[in-house]
């Protein structure tokens, strides 16, 4: 072959790897997209028939509520005010992702007992608002942040001394928010993750073990591309720059947001706030994601009664189980045990909050 042809096929070869390349990048970002686009869809509240848990409607009489609503991007996003008539202090509270407030309604109806006034609101793409989806795991650091501008706008909210509270993509919003120019008196994050990029490199790896890093570029590409400067805010960086009180809860077996892993929990070394606390649930079966919410009847009741009644289901139908089944799955479940919360987790939030009035 002549120094020629063999220029000519060298140059192929380099193109056909750079080509390769190319195509290669642009249908990992486009796989990752696609997978993005299904993990944060809608969080809807469900048919009454397929819950267990009590919704407004088994707390309205008792407690009422008055709803506002403020603008996130183009989405309206509704907001809710318990204990109208209440003044210890201001209570915002962010939720976890896949659904809205109303899940946490037991813990916010007993800070209400407390003396509190919350305002909770459903974020983007969640419950009772607006949005195609809830966008991804920063979207609820954007959505905190102008929850607090609307309450701070208000003319008999904005006169109160306010506290945030989160769980979870609440959690990392609860923290993450101190980056911004809030008046803020305390903070309370509840099994938050430390920065967006963190936790869902971190899922990659569940995911996929070690193959899990390859997808990291792209998942990290996804998150600056869909929120730009508001892609990294950091919990951590948020809590040592605030000179609040700030309050770090977290389970040490949380198979969501790993307790070593991404969770704000794991940077304790990082953080220099010399206000900062920690809170470790330790109890098996109560020291999880969110179990720690946990009575611990219903742990017993759920370890004894309702997770083998749905692992038989599993084992009968798959994934595919009847809607008939699930509805009596769902009869069967003992309400009031279901809906039972934690007073220590309930008496450790009145109890920081209240400290921070001093």
């Amino acid at each position: 072959m002549s120094k020629t042809g063999k220029k000519s096929k060298k140059r192929a070869i380099l193109i056909f790897i750079a080509l390769f390349i190319v195509i290669s990048i642009v249908v990992g970002y486009v796989i990752t997209c696609v997978e993005m686009n299904k993990n944060f869809g809608r969080g809807d509240y469900p048919e009454r028939r397929f819950a267990a848990t009590y919704f407004y409607d088994h707390y309205e009489n008792e407690y009422p509520r008055q709803e506002v609503s403020f603008l996130s991007g183009e989405n309206t996003l509704k907001g809710y005010i318990y204990g109208g008539s209440n003044d210890k202090g201001l209570i915002v509270f962010a939720h976890g992702i896949g659904g809205g407030h109303e899940y946490y309604l037991k813990l916010l109806t007993k800070l209400v007992d407390d003396g509190w006034r919350i305002f909770a609101y459903d974020a983007t793409g969640s419950g009772n608002s607006e949005g195609e989806g809830s966008k991804g795991l920063a979207q609820s650091v954007i959505d905190l942040d102008l929850a607090l501008d609307f309450t701070e706008s208000d003319p008999e909210l904005g006169k109160m001394d306010t506290y945030v509270l989160g769980h979870s993509w609440g959690g990392y919003a609860a923290a993450a928010v101190l980056n911004f120019d809030h008046d803020i008196k305390g903070c309370i994050t509840m099994s938050g993750y430390n920065t967006p990029y963190e936790q869902l490199a971190s899922s990659c790896d569940s995911m996929y073990g070690k193959a899990g890093i390859l997808l990291h570029p792209f998942v990290w590409t996804y998150n600056k591309m869909k929120f730009g400067k508001d892609s990294s805010w950091s919990a951590v960086d948020g809590i040592n720059k605030a000179d609040i009180p700030v309050l770090v809860i977290h389970g040490n077996e949380d198979e969501t947001i790993g307790y070593e892993e991404a969770a704000v929990i794991a940077h304790n070394d990082e953080i220099t706030n010399p206000d900062a606390e920690y809170k470790v649930f330790t109890e098996e079966g109560r020291n999880g994601h969110n179990s720690y919410f946990y009575t611990p009847e219903y742990r017993d009741y759920n370890n004894n009664v309702l997770s083998p009644k749905s692992e038989a289901l599993k084992e009968k139908y798959g994934k595919d189980i009847p809607d008939e089944e699930m509805e009596k799955y769902y009869a069967s479940v003992d309400k009031e045990l279901y809906n039972g919360f934690n007073q220590e987790l309930v008496d450790l939030i009145d109890d920081f909050f209240t400290k921070c009035m001093g």
